[in-house]
């Protein structure tokens, strides 16, 4: 008499997506929030991760691959991190996870990490791909759209869509946003954002899914065309200092700085602040909560299209200047 073999439990994936600065890693806390039992994947383009700080509020196992995208540079480790995930949960009598939540680097483009999840046979029978999630600024998302080519492969795979930062775009941003998503992913869902404030129902109420996946092995993706570099400052970094600097380095640089990103420890303050600036825009700083393992060492992160030659030279001489 044969038996049957006993049917492989899936783990359900979720991949969130989204251009640099377009809020992915503030939505990402907001799911977490309400879907707390989950593991995260997350990729950062810098060669120094900061987006795991900002997850400091939530105690979940979290990988990081850093120093390039999932979809190039990096690609090749994700199946190794999945599969050690999986081993580790089954290994486990108390699951320590009920999902995995991916969260790619702002310029990649999501078509090979679906690839690694849905083609890889060994994967595909453990893991299960619940939908891809894009964060897409309403602020800057339209002039994004029409100059990277990344920022439409992220909205194309996209299942549901969350728009970001409407409440500091004016209606003919917004209104011309919503025609340039609805011409590159109409059956997707389109949701409004506001500091990660969303119904979670609504987000993963995801449309039937039917995906297209070459059947050819993919060529390696042109080259980005981003360039990084890391600042680390062993002591501390007054924020108005820091502020007028970058926002000099802002108005020199224009379009071609695509991102600051950073946490910096204020004599003024007994918590790190978190920096951060998109194309053209400075944010307030945020406030994060203080932990015992704060090394108190203030790390930036700058992407920009294009070379970044003399960058760091410069961030350094100007904060090397009274103010």
């Amino acid at each position: 008499m044969k038996f049957a073999p006993k049917p492989i439990q899936k783990i359900p994936i979720l991949i969130l997506t989204g251009f640099l600065g377009s809020g992915k890693t503030t939505l990402l806390n907001r799911i977490l929030t309400q879907t707390p039992r989950s593991a995260v994947i997350i990729n950062e383009f810098g060669t120094t991760p900061i987006d795991q700080q900002l997850l400091r509020e939530h105690n979940v196992p979290l990988s990081t691959l850093s120093g390039g995208c999932l979809c190039c540079q990096v690609r090749g480790a994700l199946m190794p991190v999945l599969k050690n995930l999986r081993m580790s949960w089954e290994g486990n009598n108390e699951k320590p996870f009920d999902r995995i939540i991916i969260e790619t680097s702002g310029v990649a483009n999501p078509e090979p990490v679906l690839d690694v999840v849905l083609k890889q046979n060994w994967l595909s029978k453990r893991y299960n791909l619940q939908g891809v999630i894009a964060t897409i600024s309403a602020l800057t998302g339209a002039d994004t759209l029409n100059r990277y080519p990344d920022a439409q492969a992220q909205i194309a795979w996209a299942d549901s869509i969350a728009i970001t930062h409407t409440d500091l775009a004016n209606p003919e941003q917004i209104q011309y946003l919503e025609a340039r998503l609805a011409e590159l992913s109409p059956a997707a869902n389109r949701i409004y954002v506001i500091n990660g404030d969303i119904e979670l129902e609504r987000l993963l109420d995801f449309p039937a899914q039917y995906r297209y996946l070459r059947t050819e092995n993919s060529t390696d993706l042109p080259d980005h065309g981003f360039n990084s570099i890391t600042l680390q400052f062993e002591h501390p970094v007054a924020w108005q200092h820091l502020e007028g600097v970058l926002l000099k380095l802002i108005g020199k640089y224009g379009d071609r700085l695509v991102r600051v990103k950073g946490l910096i420890f204020d004599p003024d303050f007994d918590h790190p602040l978190l920096v951060q600036g998109a194309v053209g825009i400075l944010y307030p700083p945020a406030h994060l909560p203080a932990r015992e393992s704060d090394d108190f060492i203030s790390r930036l992160v700058f992407i920009m299209a294009g070379a970044v030659n003399g960058l760091k030279e410069e961030v350094l001489s100007q904060l090397s200047q009274p103010y």
